[in-house]
């Protein structure tokens, strides 16, 4: 039995989803809204010490970080391979994940997503305007990364592209994310295709099921 605690609305999360619905796990859903008016459970505490999302249990494994839990599920079930087997593209997945850690997660969601999407008319212009050149650099980057392979780190679906498509689902929800990923043709046409799979369609947030467009 595995299960995943988190919320579908969580980038996290759907990290974890996406490593288990690629490698073919079935896998329990258990909800846990870490923003919701009422304190966290005390009871998942154990599985997170910090209170975020999300936990991973399997038998005997209790896990939290999403970068532990990923590499576990690819290790420790059958399916397709999500890390590459060449030094060389395993090293450029990890630089992606390590780039949507460290500036793609904070910036396009966090100071775009969340302050023009969630806010609306409270949006704090400043802060998405501050953000736009670091979010012009990752997606640029993003882009030269890939290159001409089909995948962000090579031939085949790898971490990198669980990690870097949900935020970029998010991003493009806002007019600026929209618009910088047509300019960017290349990371923009693989995002169409990474959300094509049905590890994508099976746990597209709530607000991309819904069909909300960009303003």
């Amino acid at each position: 039995m595995v299960t995943v605690f988190g919320a579908k609305y969580s980038v996290y999360t759907r990290i974890v989803r996406l490593a288990l619905e690629e490698k073919g796990v079935w896998y329990r859903f258990s909800e846990v809204d870490i923003f919701a008016e009422a304190e966290v459970p005390k009871a998942y505490f154990d599985r997170h010490p910090f209170a975020k999302i999300p936990a991973f249990e399997h038998e005997d494994c209790r896990l939290y970080e999403t970068g532990a839990i990923a590499r576990f599920v690819d290790e420790a079930f059958d399916g397709p391979d999500l890390q590459p087997s060449s030094a060389v593209d395993r090293a450029r997945m990890n630089q992606v994940i390590s780039i949507a850690d460290s500036y793609g997660y904070p910036k396009l969601v966090w100071d775009i997503f969340v302050e023009r999407k969630r806010k609306e008319d409270e949006a704090n212009e400043e802060r998405i305007i501050d953000a736009l050149p670091f979010a012009e650099t990752i997606v640029d980057e993003l882009s030269r990364l890939k290159s001409d392979d089909q995948w962000l780190a090579g031939a085949q679906p790898s971490l990198a592209d669980c990690y870097v498509a949900p935020m970029l689902v998010l991003f493009r929800l806002t007019p600026e994310g929209g618009a910088m990923l047509v300019e960017n043709q290349n990371l923009g046409d693989w995002l169409d295709r990474f959300c094509a799979r049905a590890s994508a369609v099976a746990t597209q947030f709530p607000i991309e099921a819904s069909g909300l467009n960009s303003k």
